[in-house]
């Protein structure tokens, strides 16, 4: 990207592609050979301990006689890319704005077909659509289903879901009673 032999300055080149100068002219350090000992053994205790953090290692290090401090550790472990594996804090705590919808079927004796229905849309991850499937829940209750459908979308998920299960007309029919 750079070419320092070039006619334009490294200044004018680093402006033209929106880059710090500084990041050009920096040479990293090779990592030293007491450090990758360390990882080494860093890597085998952490086989050994997937759920141990910085403060275990330091303290299994420093058992073994390796003297390390915890930010050194910390550094090592960030660098060959390694994380202690446990189950995080509030991690199945709900977001604040996520909006509660309260249950307002609560009391409701559901007692014929199509007196209530269900809606639940899946996102699909690769397309740009969804997919949305309607069902009684007298079906689910009561086992059985009306013909009559007061939406066309919910019928031709009905359908659709009946020819993915594999039931014939005559089982629906029979199912309707």
């Amino acid at each position: 990207m750079i070419d320092r032999d070039h006619a334009l300055p490294v200044i004018r080149q680093t402006d033209l592609l929106d880059l710090c100068r500084s990041s050009i002219y920096y040479c990293p350090r090779p990592v030293s050979e007491a450090d990758l000992a360390i990882m080494r053994r860093m890597d085998e205790l952490h086989l050994n301990f997937p759920f141990a953090g910085s403060r275990m290692l330091r303290d299994l290090l420093r058992g073994e006689g390796i003297a390390i401090g915890r930010e050194h550790v910390t550094t090592l472990m960030r660098r060959m890319g390694i994380e202690a594996l446990y189950r995080r804090p509030k991690t199945s705590k709900p977001a604040p704005w996520h909006k509660v919808y309260p249950y307002q079927l609560r009391g409701l004796e559901i007692i014929q077909p199509n007196h209530v229905w269900a809606m639940d849309i899946i996102p699909r991850l690769r397309q740009k659509t969804a997919l949305q499937s309607g069902s009684g829940v007298f079906l689910k209750r009561h086992g059985k289903r009306s013909n009559r459908c007061r939406s066309p979308l919910f019928c031709e998920a009905n359908e659709a879901a009946d020819e993915q299960r594999g039931s014939s007309a005559d089982e629906r029919a029979f199912a309707a009673g």
